[in-house]
């Protein structure tokens, strides 16, 4: 059958895949935003559905006022005895570290810590005994690919720190995983760099701690060079065996705003590719190495689902939303239809934690209202990448009364770019905020007692990862920012987007 990549749309990157007990789950990186490590479940690795997260407390996970892109990287999760094992790096604090649960719909540890630097941590099960791997430098100095065997009680180390494999020469060695297949051991790792020039890599050895042979074909899956083609910077992927015996990748990519206009703000998202072992149990990927839009999967049967449309009523407040850092919960009263928000004196351009809420940005052809009612400061929508890089929408009190603004902050130009006064009822103001987006452009616009007015609009390559940096992608938030705490009311929200065609 036919599916369409990607098979999981928005800023999740860095996916990795097991399956326990009939389904898969998979996890994603979420680096400065909170709850941390999204967990979704399948039946059948193409249509995914968020059940919850690993770190939903303080106590697991030190995100206070971290620079962004730092915080939650690269996460692994495997099932060993019964027990989810979900193991990642603070990168902020350089702390490997992991977490556990027999209930993937519950809650998870209190964190564990490992004595092995680097990032990219993986965990592999054999034979009673629990090993663990990153990337970075061994006991003795020498970088690469680095294992030792653990406690998986308590994180101890039970034998030095030895590097297993350097790669292939490609800059930025990372993301490795350890699988046996046969006789064989395989160890899968991405290099050349989460951008344009990212590939997956492989070797084969005998035993867990190698040699590594590297394969002769390497790298077995990149898009490095298919140039005028959307789907770009392929790497950081996870192999996953189904219950029929096929294999799959499943990996991150990310969808370019056009085919010759290399920005991408999304972010990096979840792609799958098919896996073919040959006689010599040697495996190819993709189609000809590479990742294709439109793919065939020949053991997965079933019709591959999108949801198109986002209101608080479809949407979870616990599970599809996010915050900034740590959060003050006492700022936020979450309804079914409608939520309240309690500014406070931090802004959107600090590295901290403003009142603020989020849903990621998952397509580039969007549609979005929402009700905003505010009595004081600021509140409205902000097109989020990072606290230098964001467009705002948004309802201000002023010395003669209200006003709705759209500003722009590009690096260290803040910008209001346009501002219309706002009639009041009483003590408030309220407006239908609008945004329209294609790939290259946002446009804003409101309704307030007249017909519909433009504010203006703004490119969206602004808010790439090429301009702005970083490893993440465009969250729509709803903020509210005052030094005397304003009450700003949320209602009537929605995001709709024209999808992909999945035919």
């Amino acid at each position: 059958m036919l599916y369409t990549n990607p098979i999981l749309s928005g800023f999740y990157p860095d996916p990795s895949v097991c399956f326990a007990k009939g389904k898969y789950y998979m996890v994603c990186s979420t680096f400065q935003y909170f709850p941390g490590v999204p967990i979704f479940e399948s039946d059948d690795l193409v249509n995914w559905k968020q059940i919850g997260h690993c770190l939903t407390r303080k106590n697991q996970v030190t995100l206070d006022k971290i620079n962004s892109s730092g915080g939650v990287f690269a996460p692994t999760i495997r099932f060993n005895d019964n027990i989810f094992y979900m193991t990642t790096t603070n990168d902020t604090t350089r702390q490997n570290f992991y977490v556990w649960t027999s209930d993937i719909y519950g809650e998870w540890s209190d964190p564990i810590y490992i004595d092995q630097g680097g990032i990219d941590p993986s965990l592999y099960f054999e034979d009673g005994r629990s090993y663990f791997m990153s990337n970075g430098e061994d006991d003795m100095g020498v970088p690469g690919i680095v294992q030792c065997e653990i406690n998986i009680q308590t994180g101890e180390k039970l034998s030095p720190s030895k590097t297993i494999w350097q790669g292939t020469g490609g800059r930025f060695l990372e993301s490795p995983h350890l699988y046996k297949i046969g006789d064989g051991y395989y160890l899968m790792a991405a290099e050349g760099g989460t951008e344009y020039g990212h590939m997956i890599t492989y070797a084969r050895g005998n035993d867990i701690f190698g040699p590594f042979e590297a394969y002769s074909g390497n790298p077995v899956l990149t898009n490095r060079n298919l140039g005028g083609f959307t789907i770009q910077g392929v790497g950081h992927g996870d192999l996953i065996q189904a219950p029929d015996g096929s294999y799959y990748i499943l990996h991150l990519g990310f969808r370019q705003t056009g085919m010759w206009s290399t920005y991408h703000h999304l972010g990096r998202e979840v792609f799958i590719s098919p896996v073919t072992f040959d006689e010599n149990g040697w495996f190819t990927a993709g189609e000809n190495g590479t990742t294709r839009e439109k793919i065939e999967l020949p053991h997965v049967t079933v019709p591959q689902q999108k949801k198109s449309s986002y209101t608080f009523e479809n949407t979870d407040w616990n599970i599809d939303w996010c915050y900034l850092r740590h959060p003050d919960f006492g700022s936020y009263h979450l309804a079914e239809k409608e939520a309240t928000l309690y500014g406070t004196s931090i802004t959107l351009q600090e590295a901290d934690s403003p009142t603020f809420i989020g849903l990621r940005q998952k397509e580039f052809d969007m549609e979005l209202e929402c009700t905003v009612s505010i009595d004081n400061g600021e509140a409205g929508i902000t097109l989020y990448m990072d606290e230098s890089h964001h467009y705002d929408v948004a309802i201000r009190k002023n010395e003669e009364g209200y006003e709705v603004i759209e500003r722009l902050c590009v690096g260290t130009i803040k910008s209001v770019e346009n501002r219309i006064p706002l009639k009041a009822a009483g003590d408030a103001a309220t407006a239908v905020l609008k945004i329209r987006s294609d790939s290259q452009v946002y446009r804003f616009s409101f309704a307030g007692e007249k017909k519909d007015e433009e504010l203006g609009y703004a490119l969206s390559r602004y808010l790439s990862s090429e301009v702005a940096g970083g490893f993440t992608g465009v969250v729509i938030g709803l903020y509210a920012v005052c030094n005397n705490k304003n009450k700003a009311h949320f209602s009537d929200f929605s995001v709709a987007y024209k999808m992909p065609d999945t035919k």
